[in-house]
């Protein structure tokens, strides 16, 4: 199936809304949802479910049976490139509906759709759309010292913090060849980024926040490529593209990025607001650290404000190499020092689950909320919550 992303998603100052016949039941329906919406232009598509008609609308309207499911489902999941769908099904239970929404659905109406039930599934979809392109959002980089430090799975319990402080948090895995955010979140057949860069629309006119899955804590996932991906398969032009698109439908968002240097891993760098370098307390991730920091200073990068965490600290590490003693070599104090548990962290990693929802209140979730307090101090702590304890 070939698809595009909306490129010219409006006629003049209209945004044109795509619909298949089927959802048309009586021919007055479309004037009068259409006075309801001066805005618009509604454009018959034809009888089935549009492929390359689909380009360049802002969203387009489609039918469905329950027979129809599981192809409606898979369509949704390759709909990064598709605008904004909404589907119209007869019979459709609440499970239905539900799988529906979790592959990407921007709404789920019931056949026959009623014209009140349009016009208001219409009013959320393009006032939802105007919130999220009226943001500027936060674009903060995690970088590595070397493999193995952890980064990945402080990145996704950060950023599930941080959305139960605000909305709009989004966690993108750039790290293209070993990325394991999705996993680490549980969440199966999530967009990745090869699946966007294989679009053949402007990358910056993605519209994410209507086609990434989301994870139950709110965060939206672009997780990395499913296959072996060479580094050189994304430029530059594509990471200009992509942090357009984040910002505008994301309030934060994370990038996970690999520790190796690229021309496009220096570049998004450059346009981050904040930098969070991961290392481990050893010997080897020390020197590594001190390399990282020094290309940093480099590239230019070093007056982007950057916190130094050491991940995943033990007793038996300080007994080998004290913290003074590696902030001398690396010739920088640590911003924050997190301790190891790694019952706690392999249980919630199994289970794509916070930290909280195992152990409420443990010393690890707390020092990672003190990290939250530092790269996002807009952002205001939720009142606690009932906690479900697995362990």
């Amino acid at each position: 199936m070939s698809s595009k992303f909306p490129s010219d998603a409006a006629v003049g100052d209209k945004a044109r809304v795509g619909y298949v016949d089927q959802i048309i039941d009586t021919p007055e329906m479309l004037p009068h949802v259409a006075a309801l919406f001066p805005d618009m232009e509604f454009v018959n598509l034809g009888e089935t479910w549009p492929e390359q008609k689909s380009a360049g609308f802002a969203a387009i309207i489609v039918g469905a049976t329950m027979a129809d499911i599981d192809a409606v489902i898979k369509r949704l999941g390759l709909q990064g490139v598709f605008p904004p769908t909404i589907v119209a099904i007869s019979g459709a239970d609440a499970a239905t509906t539900r799988r529906l929404l979790k592959a990407g659905a921007a709404d789920v109406l019931s056949m026959p759709v009623r014209e009140a039930s349009l016009a208001l599934s219409l009013e959320r979809l393009m006032a939802g759309r105007k919130a999220v392109s009226a943001t500027v959002g936060k674009v903060i980089g995690i970088i590595k010292a070397g493999g193995g430090v952890g980064a990945t799975a402080l990145g996704t319990q950060l950023a599930q913090i941080l959305a139960t402080r605000r909305n709009g948090v989004c966690f993108a895995d750039l790290d293209i060849q070993f990325g394991q955010a999705a996993l680490k979140l549980d969440i199966d057949d999530a967009m990745t980024i090869t699946d966007i860069l294989g679009g053949d629309g402007a990358l910056e006119e993605a519209p994410l926040a209507s086609v990434l899955a989301t994870h139950a804590s709110g965060v939206r996932l672009l997780a990395a490529p499913r296959d072996m991906t060479p580094l050189e398969a994304v430029s530059p032009q594509n990471v200009d593209g992509l942090i357009k698109s984040l910002r505008r439908e994301f309030s934060l968002t994370l990038l996970d990025l690999p520790h190796a240097w690229t021309a496009w891993t220096n570049h998004t760098l450059h346009q981050c607001d904040r930098i969070i370098l991961v290392t481990n307390l050893t010997v080897s991730h020390i020197q590594l650290t001190r390399r990282q920091l020094k290309t940093l200073s480099t590239q230019g990068a070093d007056v982007i404000p950057t916190t130094l965490v050491c991940n995943a600290v033990s007793e038996d590490q300080r007994a080998i190499v004290s913290l003074p003693s590696a902030e001398k070599a690396i010739g920088k104090k640590f911003d924050f020092v997190l301790p190891e548990d790694r019952k706690l962290m392999n249980a919630a990693v199994a289970r794509g689950c916070a930290l909280s929802q195992i152990r409420a209140g443990s010393k690890l979730e707390k020092a990672i909320e003190k990290l939250a307090d530092e790269i996002d101090p807009d952002s205001v702590p939720s009142e606690p919550k009932p906690k479900r304890r697995w362990l």
